[in-house]
């Protein structure tokens, strides 16, 4: 697979192949059912679908809880779900199936999160996961980052487009999508305002991760990030890679490597064992799971601020 995805233990995904048996077998538009389908990709997808929807939308996601969404195959059932919702919310070039399916489908509100906001190259993430997928993806996409939601700011800008898309496809409930969307958008300026002043006075700026998921967040907040994806997770570092990772982490003051909710923590441990360092969770929030540091994308980016400053060692 992926040089990402050699970090991952296998994920079971059996069950994750109904995960929208609830979705309605006929539109929303068409008077089957009281409320507007939305099938949203993965978590962050389906979080904006739910707030800015309300009442108003019934979201199923593609992606199961504790399911590495990077490594989704959909189903044909899925597929045929799909075709029978009133829309779609995904994020382009991160999951190669869903995008084969919704280029398919003939549903009429197809919602790419990639085109509400302006993506970018981030270091490791060259030639990682997303630039695997060239053969699926879009030339322009290509090797892109495709993490947004964890920066605030972007995401934000991503819930607008989400919520002017809603409005058009539903205009019958346009002004409460219109509320919602305010009431989010303030919510994430405002945890924009919490990272700002969490994150302004450190002893470092730099930090260790075990992939890079979070390179929207560290330039929002003028962090640096310092990936190590690509390591298997059955053989140790190599001794040139911990000498590098020492050196960095004694010239930079770096205390902690961190790993993710749905990644093996081996690698982590090992390399932070091997440098004297500690380790910790930083949540990509590619999925809400009993392991996660919170119930929902606002708290766990709590948590990864609060984990972030201590391990910054924020004033």
């Amino acid at each position: 697979m992926n040089v990402r995805r050699r970090l991952i233990p296998m994920v079971a995904a059996a069950a994750g192949l109904a995960a929208l048996s609830a979705c309605s077998t006929d539109s929303a538009a068409a008077g089957n059912t009281d409320r507007f389908d939305v099938v949203a990709s993965f978590y962050p997808m389906a979080f904006l679908a739910e707030q800015i929807g309300g009442d108003h939308v019934h979201v199923t996601s593609l992606t199961e809880p504790g399911q590495e969404p990077h490594d989704l195959e959909i189903s044909a059932k899925q597929t045929a779900q799909l075709q029978d919702s009133d829309a779609v919310l995904y994020l382009k070039n991160l999951q190669p199936s869903v995008d084969d399916a919704v280029a398919q489908s003939e549903i009429k509100t197809k919602i790419d999160a990639a085109a509400l906001t302006d993506l970018e190259k981030h270091g490791n993430e060259v030639g990682g996961h997303a630039a695997e997928h060239d053969d699926h993806a879009d030339d322009e996409l290509a090797g892109l980052d495709p993490h947004i939601w964890l920066d605030p700011v972007r995401y934000s800008q991503v819930a607008e487009g989400v919520g002017k898309a809603l409005e058009k496809a539903d205009p019958d409930h346009a002004a409460d999508y219109k509320a919602n969307t305010a009431a989010l958008v303030k919510k994430l300026g405002a945890l924009n305002t919490k990272f700002e002043t969490g994150l302004k006075n450190t002893d470092t700026k730099v930090f260790i991760t075990t992939h890079a998921a979070f390179g929207y967040l560290a330039e929002r907040y003028g962090l640096t990030e310092e990936a190590i994806n690509g390591l298997d997770p059955e053989s140790e570092p190599s001794a040139d890679r911990v000498k590098d990772l020492e050196k960095m982490a004694k010239a930079d003051g770096v205390t902690t490597v961190f790993y993710e909710t749905l990644v093996s923590d081996k690698t982590a441990k090992t390399i932070a064992s091997d440098a004297g360092l500690k380790t910790d969770v930083l949540d990509p929030i590619e999925g809400i799971t009993a392991k996660s540091r919170g119930k929902d994308y606002f708290s766990v980016q709590e948590a990864n601020l609060k984990a972030l400053r201590s391990a910054l060692g924020a004033k």
